[in-house]
């Protein structure tokens, strides 16, 4: 559903438009002048704006500047009935899509506005292509031949065309993100992947993460803000982590997930939007909806297509290829030749237990590359030095839980003691990083 917004002075013009235009929208708003369009603006999202450029108060060159200073890129055609030079150049540096002299016929405004649409979908139909050529081994991005990964290969491409809501299981560092962006390029979907960090986010912040807000919502909010939901419509919303989300926004979702609307924060406007919407989880689900941290009618409304991504423990014949594929992505990265691996420290790698999964993989070989070690020097010696206290001899092997003691510390001292910012690196919820430095009586 696309929508217009319509803005001038004279109510025959308005009129005259919203008559013409209302058979081609969803939605056909009008406003005589800038502040009722702002006012508009801030409680609904359009995807195209039609505007006098004299208008009373602050023109529509002077309005629609303001907006692209805080952000908003939607699309502006300008209407007047004075035209000159300084006037055009003005309304170019505003960002007009085109520019009509009054008086027009609806032919014109029309094919003005299907040029504009069209050249959106076209910029969605190159941004979905260039993501498409991107992608080395197979539009999934899956790297990896053993059964488990082909099979999970052809759900993703049975379900990606599919309107349905999805769940992804897994351990963490198993790759659930990657698997929902190649849902997403299977999809042919026009809209944008838009990822989220249900963890990462404080709840009272989550709403307007997610929603948006308007003007003066609450303390802090001094202009409008679109959501998450509005920069995903047409597209893929991912709710990583989201046995994290607060209860009370569990109901929120429900209703948008029923609704297929969203109302911003402050707001008492239904804003319709067509999203689809993965979510993903490292924990058990259903253990939380009978230990009621999570809501049994979201849960099942979520699962309705379950993916489960297998552990590296589970595919070790894979890591031969994971391990040729990462150390030759982060050798460019990094500016150094990539690693000779031998047999025998392919057969290190494999007899390793992978807490971290695939994303562990990765940070080994980076860790190699980094200081030209093998992966089992590196898999012993998380960092450039090892605290006496936490590690044995040079020699040995550290044992798992101080190996990841060890790297979690590292990680948060570097970032400061700022745990959220660790959280994000560790490829963790800040929750879980907070029981975890607990438990281990640190601050």
């Amino acid at each position: 559903m696309t929508s217009v917004l319509i803005v001038d002075d004279e109510p025959g013009i308005r009129s005259f438009l919203q008559r013409g235009l209302q058979k081609y929208f969803g939605l056909v708003e009008t406003a005589e002048n800038a502040a009722a369009a702002e006012i508009l603006h801030e409680r609904c999202y359009f995807d195209l704006i039609i505007a006098d450029i004299r208008l009373p108060g602050r023109t529509g060159v002077e309005w629609v500047t303001e907006l692209r200073e805080q952000g908003t890129a939607t699309g502006v055609i300008f209407m007047t009935a004075y035209a000159d030079l300084e006037t055009a150049i003005a309304a170019l540096r505003a960002g007009a899509e085109d520019f009509i002299m009054k008086p027009f016929r609806m032919e014109q405004m029309m094919a003005s506005v299907k040029r504009y649409m069209d050249r959106q979908k076209m910029q969605r139909e190159n941004f979905v292509l260039r993501r498409q050529v991107d992608h080395i081994f197979d539009k999934s991005g899956m790297v990896g031949e053993c059964e488990l990964i082909k099979n999970l290969c052809q759900v993703i491409k049975r379900v990606a065309p599919m309107p349905s809501t999805v769940l992804i299981e897994g351990e963490s560092g198993t790759g659930k993100e990657l698997a929902a962006r190649a849902i997403h390029e299977w999809s042919g979907r026009v809209g944008s992947f838009v990822p989220v960090n249900c963890g990462a986010i404080s709840a009272e912040l989550l709403e307007s993460e997610l929603f948006g807000h308007i003007k003066g919502a609450f303390t802090g909010a001094h202009q409008a803000r679109e959501g998450l939901f509005t920069y995903a419509n047409e597209g893929t919303l991912f709710l990583d982590e989201i046995g994290e989300m607060p209860l009370s926004m569990q109901a929120h979702l429900l209703r948008v997930l029923e609704e297929r609307t969203v109302r911003p924060v402050g707001s008492n406007k239904e804003v319709p939007v067509a999203v689809r919407i993965i979510a993903a989880t490292n924990r058990d689900l259903s253990e939380q909806v009978k230990n009621g941290q999570f809501r049994e009618d979201l849960y099942y409304r979520l699962n309705v297509l379950s993916i489960r991504m297998p552990s590296l423990r589970e595919r070790l014949e894979d890591i031969p290829q994971l391990t040729a594929h990462f150390s030759k992505s982060l050798a460019s990265e990094l500016g150094v030749e990539p690693p000779q691996l031998s047999q025998a420290d392919l057969a290190c790698l494999r007899n390793y237990d992978w807490p971290g999964n695939v994303r562990e993989l990765k940070n080994v070989i980076e860790r190699c590359l980094l200081l030209n070690s093998s992966p089992s020097q590196c898999l012993s010696k998380p960092s450039l030095s090892d605290d006496p206290a936490d590690s044995k001899s040079e020699g040995d092997a550290l044992q798992l839980d101080q190996v990841e003691k060890h790297h979690i510390l590292r990680v948060l001292e570097g970032e400061g003691g700022n745990k959220s910012a660790a959280a994000r690196l560790l490829g963790i919820s800040r929750k879980t990083l907070e029981r975890k430095v607990q438990a281990w009586g640190e601050c």
